[in-house]
């Protein structure tokens, strides 16, 4: 009898392919591929050094049991010994074989996964041929982004009625009646639409939207995997998460956990990034005509100088610049008049500009 039920669970990773730099981590699950290539190596490497030792102790074991045969009959005093050695070579034989079933236990138990569910089992002929995956484009980036760009034009009322479906059976049925919308397009809309709704701060709407994300990542992932039309994927992928084995829904609520989390980060990180965005912005407009920034001038001079720009008062000024040593004196008022804190000469600037007014005022000669 076949033993089916090995196909209960099949492990499934996403491959490496590189993303456009605009999307946030659209390959949710590298991590799990290259997870599961380091266990199929351990397991590999594990097996072989048991084998290797199994090899050398049955040699060992057989040479004992040779020399032991030839001691009894020349009657020689080693024949305690070797008695003594080989019963010790028995031991460890029996706990190879033991450590050779919990392997063989091991191996069963060990989900399919892409690389070893192709091995034959029986040979059989097969006559309906698989959806072929669509193949992939060698678009440049340009290319990408504008390609992008023309499907969420053509597609966005889709995309977010899609995005805020909510029951399973309603998410494959808008599906199958848009099927333009299986590709790895949707699946980056939707990142970026939760890191959106992420920064505006509508947590639950990001929430329900990340759910939805994980569906086309998974999707697309056994696609890849199986190398199908990710069209023709659906009835499995909806049908095995409607099923909601435990082992299976919990690796799709870890996904979903992991993926809001990033979102998290990632739309904090644009947040901050807007802010100081936003700051070096104001710096700029602020800068003087030396190209320094008045703030920042303020702050580094010496107290009685703040004290004569706060106050606007140009006598104050000029008293206080007079006791001052000259070198640092001349150091500040340089830097003062690059960032704008003071313009020399403020009636003949006010005469370029076309201003009838000849009265000089401290708020003329000193700006704070």
């Amino acid at each position: 009898m076949v033993d089916y039920s090995k196909w209960k669970d099949i492990e499934i990773s996403d491959d490496e392919d590189e993303t456009h730099p605009n999307i946030d981590t659209p390959s949710l699950f590298r991590w799990r591929h290259q997870a599961r290539v380091e266990r199929m190596e351990e397991r590999k490497k594990e097996l072989e050094e048991h084998n290797k030792k199994k090899t050398e102790h049955t040699k060992k074991l057989n040479e004992a049991k040779s020399k032991l045969v030839d001691a009894e009959k020349s009657g020689t005093t080693e024949v305690e010994d070797l008695k003594k050695a080989l019963k010790e070579l028995e031991e460890e034989d029996s706990r190879l074989k033991k450590q050779d079933e919990e392997l063989q236990k091991k191996e069963k138990k060990t989900p399919w996964n892409v690389d070893t569910i192709s091995k034959d089992g029986f040979a059989k002929t097969v006559i309906n041929k698989k959806p072929a995956r669509p193949k992939e484009e060698n678009l440049t980036e340009e290319e990408r982004e504008a390609r992008m760009k023309k499907f969420i034009k053509e597609n966005e009322k889709d995309l977010k009625h899609f995005g805020m479906l909510r029951r399973y059976e309603d998410s494959r049925a808008f599906l199958k009646s848009h099927g333009q919308l299986v590709c790895e397009d949707t699946a980056n809309y939707l990142v970026i639409w939760c890191i959106n709704l992420e920064m505006e701060e509508k947590h639950e709407l990001m929430a329900h939207v990340a759910h939805q994300t994980i569906c086309m990542q998974y999707i697309l992932e056994l696609a890849k995997q199986l190398d199908y039309d990710p069209r023709a994927c659906l009835d499995a992928f909806f049908s095995k998460i409607q099923i909601a084995e435990p082992e299976y829904k919990a690796s799709f609520e870890d996904e979903l956990r992991q993926f809001k989390e990033r979102i998290r980060k990632r739309a904090a990180e644009k947040v901050e990034e807007a802010i100081r965005e936003a700051e070096e912005e104001e710096r700029k407009k602020r800068l003087g005509p030396g190209g320094l920034d008045p703030v920042e001038v303020f702050e580094t001079l010496p107290d009685e100088l703040k004290k004569c720009f706060e106050s606007q008062n140009i006598a104050l000024l000029q008293e206080t610049i007079a006791k001052m040593n000259e070198e640092d004196a001349k150091y500040h008022m340089k830097r003062c008049v690059d960032s704008g804190l003071w313009i020399p000469d403020a009636n003949k600037a006010k005469d370029e500009a076309g201003d009838a007014s000849s009265s000089t005022s401290p708020a003329e000669e000193v700006t704070s």
